[in-house]
């Protein structure tokens, strides 16, 4: 492997490897362009050939900031049930533009972000059943408050759910 950051190494050979890097990281999956030269820092390329590298990755179409964000919005809302909040702090941590973050986020449905966080808490009720009905709103709103859903929304839901399953229950 050429070490990129011996000043009589083959640019070219550095370049290819540092190319190789970033090709190997986006074959696991779409990375934003802050995460490509972070990786690339950690290998000791130096910045001005990193960022070539990641702006011909880009010029190609394989690195897109927007394109990353919304597939990381729409599989972690999917999947964990997150809401806008912390969406935004997971794309920060990623690097992504706070303009790019924005777009992404304002397409979220209101709505769908509702449905998720009642499907959060009717996963979580068989955990709690038998507790006491404020310990099962403490824990749940907290559940939900960690994974970024406002106090009102959290509220909401809980309610909603601990009265429908008090509803089964008593039927």
């Amino acid at each position: 492997m050429v070490d990129p950051s011996d000043p009589d190494a083959d640019p070219r050979a550095v370049v290819v490897a540092g190319r190789t890097i970033a090709m190997d990281r986006l074959a696991e999956r779409d990375r934003s362009r802050a995460e490509l030269l972070a990786a690339l820092a950690r290998r000791r390329f130096p910045p001005e050939v990193a960022e070539g590298i990641v702006d011909q990755l880009e010029a190609e179409g394989l690195v897109d900031d927007e394109r990353f964000a919304r597939a990381w919005v729409e599989s972690r809302s999917r999947t964990k049930g997150l809401a806008r909040p912390v969406l935004r702090m997971e794309l920060i941590r990623k690097g992504v533009a706070r303009e790019v973050i924005d777009t992404v986020l304002e397409e979220l449905d209101p709505e769908a972000e509702r449905q998720a966080a009642h499907r959060l808490v009717q996963r979580k009720m068989r955990s709690v059943q038998g507790l006491d009905p404020t310990v099962q709103a403490r824990r749940l709103t907290g559940m939900l408050a960690r994974k970024g859903y406002g106090p009102q929304v959290a509220f909401e839901v809980v309610r909603a759910e601990l009265d429908l399953a008090q509803e089964f229950l008593s039927e």
